[in-house]
């Protein structure tokens, strides 16, 4: 998945019914939202490899519209948290209610108990209500009151945030970035896109009726859980898997970075490449997957010295120096 389109396609005969759905996903997700077909990838990718996504993005480039959208196509359930400054921690997981008819305490599921949750402005809500999700994002569980209790499968949190405005935001700890397994950026629409939504709007179009707009169900969690079956199946040859300790490790010796990228960061762009790769037709892993990847997937995971960003270095340029320079296995 590149930020720029798709990749090529060689298809196999490996569950193409399964990649079907999920590429005709891309179709129906299109029929509310334009001009974001590689955010939509990247978001079939996290599914794929069992992650989250956090979007950046300035208000109304579509990002709660894409997220409903995509759980439309996909028949699961989504729930939205607005993420403010009062909101606690269990306003998203939930917690235990008294019952005055049986004088016990029942559990009160929180809207964490979903297969899409929209954590939307999640910069906007203090590091306490922020680290309510790790567990989450990390177990697929939620403990209160000593009582672990699993999320429901799939689970994904795509979560987002403002890149231009922070006044009154709390910046996301490295430890909580580090457990997004992508960050996607969400530009503004080309000239052309941006006709093509206004045209839709004054046709009639009502993004919170996306029954009236066509989209359509056209997979499940079942086509999802043969899917990710198939992408274990995904192979890596040892070449690929140095390659990416190379970049990865490459980044840790930046002179413009003072934090570079951990095992986990590697072990993300390993199983991102393989997920590019089944559903871009082919059942092994090639250096263009890693590197249509790497950016997505390790861009949060790096930290600029004070001086480079004093600069105007951006992070996207030093990882794009370091894809050009790590030599690619051939």
């Amino acid at each position: 998945m590149s930020e720029q389109g798709s990749g090529p396609r060689v298809l196999d005969n490996t569950n193409d019914s399964a990649r079907q759905a999920l590429l005709d996903v891309r179709h129906e997700v299109a029929k509310a939202v334009v001009g974001q077909d590689a955010t939509v990838t990247g978001l079939l990718i996290a599914l794929l490899s069992q992650g989250h996504v956090l979007l950046e993005g300035v208000p109304g480039v579509a990002k709660t519209l894409l997220v409903r959208a995509l759980s439309a196509a996909l028949s699961l359930d989504t729930k939205r948290v607005q993420f403010t400054p009062d909101l606690m921690p269990g306003d998203v997981t939930g917690s235990l209610v008294y019952d005055s008819h049986s004088s016990e305490f029942s559990f009160r599921e929180g809207p964490v108990f979903t297969n899409l949750m929209l954590a939307d402005e999640i910069n906007r809500t203090p590091p306490k209500t922020q680290a309510s999700l790790l567990e989450a994002m990390e177990d697929r569980q939620v403990s209160v009151d000593g009582v672990s209790r699993p999320l429901p499968s799939p689970f994904l949190v795509a979560a987002t945030q403002n890149p231009v405005e922070y006044e009154g935001t709390y910046p996301l700890p490295e430890a909580q970035l580090d457990r997004f397994l992508l960050k996607l950026t969400m530009p503004l629409p080309e000239r052309r896109d941006e006709m093509e939504v206004i045209r839709r709007h004054a046709a009639g179009f009502d993004p919170r009726d996306l029954a009236a707009a066509g989209v359509r169900a056209v997979a499940g969690a079942a086509d999802l859980k043969r899917a990710r079956q198939a992408v274990a199946t995904v192979a890596v040859e040892p070449e690929i898997i140095g390659y990416i300790v190379d970049l990865v490790r490459a980044t840790r010796s930046a002179p413009s970075f003072q934090l570079g990228v951990s095992p986990r960061g590697a072990t993300a762009l390993l199983n991102t490449s393989r997920s590019w790769a089944w559903l871009s037709g082919r059942g092994f892993v090639t250096p263009d997957d890693v590197k249509a990847l790497a950016l997505p997937c390790l861009r949060h995971r790096v930290a600029l010295q004070p001086e480079a960003q004093m600069d105007g270095v951006r992070v996207d340029d030093v990882l794009a120096s370091i894809l050009a320079s790590v030599p690619v296995p051939r």
